[in-house]
């Protein structure tokens, strides 16, 4: 199975995180990025949360230079 990976580098934020997470499966990666969206950004656990997340999981692992940020 291809790891799969969230990177908060990608998402402009006034904490401007730079914590990037991968996993071997969709389950795992989505259990720590939510918690790290609840403990560091301040989100509350919702199942919109978690398919807003799930929706930016990205094939592979995070790259080592910082991506461009999107505009939100």
């Amino acid at each position: 199975m291809t790891r799969q990976y969230i990177d908060c580098r990608e998402f402009p934020s006034d904490s401007h995180c730079s914590v990037a997470i991968s996993a071997d499966t969709p389950k795992e990666l989505l259990e720590v990025a939510v918690q790290h969206a609840v403990a560091v950004h301040g989100h509350q656990d919702s199942p919109e949360l978690r398919h807003q997340l799930a929706k930016m999981f990205k094939q592979g692992t995070p790259p080592v230079s910082l991506p461009t940020a999107k505009a939100v």
